[in-house]
């Protein structure tokens, strides 16, 4: 009973933290891990679980949801179809070692353009990137979405600040999707060619806790201010890659 407790908890913190900043995939997996559920298995098993939580905080977003300048939502979100199908085939096939060393760094960066994303497109002078430009970032970062998943999402509100000149607390609604977009095809190729459905009680109570959380947590983030949001996100980067660096160590 404590076990299933615990992954119920999980599910309902992670939603609810992808819902407000991102990151619910490190509350997510650990849990799985934690509780007895293989690496591999559990990445897989955290993208399928947390599907039904980020499209409840899409639900509550959708009158929200604005395009970045020069692209489209219809083809940003191609772009994470096909990027997400494409990570969760690597992961699938490809040993995940030399992969995850470079996790932490990634979230470094992430965290980096967060914060300062806007004083150096200013002091840049960034102009709005092409779209050609933005869909490939958003196709690569989608892969990684696919793949592994962690914190894909603030790596595309801080590559998104930059090359459209937006500022990340507008781009909440915008992530929710794109990561809806990414989990749906991710989670679609690990249920057929991957062993969760083993594990079919711990991902439907995951799937659970994450449609609670993502509900509540969305519905209570639209309350809040540009700069509170933004703050929220920046925070929640850099927890998670001080968090990743020790863990990894």
């Amino acid at each position: 009973m404590t076990t299933l407790l615990i992954v119920l908890l999980a599910g309902i913190a992670a939603g609810a933290l992808n819902s407000v900043g991102g990151g619910g995939s490190f509350v997510a997996f650990p849990a799985l891990v934690a509780v007895g559920v293989g690496a591999v298995t559990a990445n897989a098993a955290t993208t399928v679980a947390l599907l039904p939580g980020g499209l409840a905080s899409l639900w509550v977003y959708r009158r929200d949801l604005v395009p970045i300048p020069s692209t489209s939502i219809p083809v940003l979100t191609w772009a994470s179809v096909i990027g997400g199908a494409l990570g969760a085939g690597l992961l699938l096939t490809l040993p995940s070692e030399s992969f995850d060393a470079l996790v932490p760094w990634l979230l470094a960066f992430a965290t980096f353009v967060l914060a300062f994303g806007r004083k150096i497109a200013k002091s840049l002078r960034t102009r709005v990137a092409g779209r050609p430009t933005i869909v490939v970032g958003q196709l690569l970062l989608s892969v990684y979405g696919g793949y592994f998943g962690g914190a894909s999402g603030l790596m595309m509100v801080a590559f998104w600040s930059v090359a459209a000149s937006i500022d990340p607390g507008r781009l909440n609604p915008l992530r929710m999707s794109q990561m809806a977009a990414i989990y749906l095809t991710a989670g679609a190729v690990f249920l057929v060619a991957s062993d969760i459905l083993t594990e079919w009680l711990k991902l439907v109570l995951m799937f659970t806790g994450a449609i609670i959380g993502g509900f509540g947590g969305a519905t209570i983030a639209r309350q809040l201010s540009t700069r509170t949001l933004r703050g929220i996100v920046v925070a929640s980067a850099a927890a998670m890659t001080v968090g990743y660096f020790v863990i990894t160590s």
